[in-house]
């Protein structure tokens, strides 16, 4: 027979270290309050990108788009500039 020790159980999970590095990533970048001009209209292509899809096109015959999948919170994901 199987040993009947704690450490055999198959129920048993085994738990992993949690670290914050995703969820604290990127802390260190900051924005500079003079911005390039490049910088500055990549920000405003991305802000007008971000933005969900009018309703007329959801209601356009035929349609299978039902909402802007890339979408981006300003919190979550970072654009990389």
């Amino acid at each position: 027979p199987a040993p009947n020790n704690y450490n055999s159980s198959p129920h048993r999970q085994i738990a992993t270290p949690t670290t914050t590095d995703s969820v604290h990533r990127d802390n260190n970048v900051k924005m500079p309050s003079h911005k390039t001009f490049k910088t500055k209209q990549k920000l405003a292509k991305a802000q007008k990108q971000n933005r969900p899809i009018p309703q007329w096109i959801r209601l356009r015959t035929g349609n299978t788009i039902r909402y802007n999948a890339k979408r981006r919170h300003w919190r979550k994901t970072r654009l990389g500039i």
